[in-house]
């Protein structure tokens, strides 16, 4: 185990954890946080045998978002939103599929990364929301990436609004894509990641590259993009594994 000084990762077999370890105010991100962030985030991208990355928080909440002591103190500068886009960026683009397990608050800060993994697992009790405009600031590149989610309608509302939404809410207009019980929350959640890890193959890897292009492509350059990619796919050693598991009628074990 790597541990920070506001947050630690580990990593077992194909499985990456990222936990942030700011329980006594409820995982807050202050300029350190931001820094750690940078140097998990690369470091979990560097770890060649996972293949699925948890984030969570410690104690009872995910993230509250940005330090409101330090932000009132004049301790946040442009820096900050810098280093902390440049990381939800590494996330985002990894070759890994990355899972954002939600307990109550996820605000801010901690809703825009949470935009920026590939499946977000919410408790039952979880709260969501982007209540930067009533700091008059905006709430990152939730500005992009929460449209893509929700549509561009109800993303205005929750921004503009600084309004929370509960669990089955945010299930309901695609914040979410699984809400679980609370008193079974590590439990269900461990259990979802390594339904998303029997299907990790080389296609799942290609095709997260490509859906992390399918707004900002027209589509021939879109297809040229996708003929590339479906390329590895299908000269990869975890297809030749594919078919080799359907003549032996058995479930295939990806690399």
């Amino acid at each position: 185990m790597s541990k920070l000084e506001t947050m630690r990762w580990d990593v077992d077999g194909k499985i990456a954890r990222i936990v942030f370890d700011r329980p006594q105010i409820l995982n807050a991100m202050n300029n350190q946080a931001t820094i750690d962030l940078n140097t998990t985030a690369d470091a979990v991208a560097q770890e060649k045998n996972a293949r699925i990355v948890i984030i969570t928080g410690e104690g009872r909440a995910f993230s509250t978002g940005m330090d409101l002591k330090a932000l009132a103190a004049g301790e946040v500068e442009m820096l900050y939103h810098h280093r902390f886009e440049r990381a939800l960026r590494v996330l985002e683009t990894m070759d890994k599929i990355v899972i954002c397990g939600i307990q109550q608050y996820c605000l801010g800060g901690g809703l825009q990364l949470a935009l920026a993994c590939d499946i977000r697992v919410a408790a039952d009790n979880a709260v969501l929301g982007l209540p930067a405009i009533k700091e008059s600031l905006v709430p990152g590149l939730a500005t992009w990436r929460l449209p893509h989610y929700i549509g561009l309608g109800r993303a205005k509302q929750l921004i503009f609004s600084g309004d929370n939404v509960n669990a089955q809410r945010a299930l309901e207009i695609g914040l979410v894509d699984h809400v679980i019980p609370l008193a079974q929350f590590d439990a269900r959640l461990d259990e979802i990641a390594r339904q998303y890890l029997a299907n990790c193959s080389e296609g799942t890897r290609q095709s997260k590259h490509l859906l992390n292009s399918s707004f900002d492509l027209e589509h021939e350059p879109f297809l040229q993009k996708y003929f590339a990619r479906q390329e590895i796919a299908q000269t990869s050693p975890d297809h030749a594994e594919a078919k080799r598991a359907y003549l032996e009628k058995r479930e295939p074990v990806w690399e």
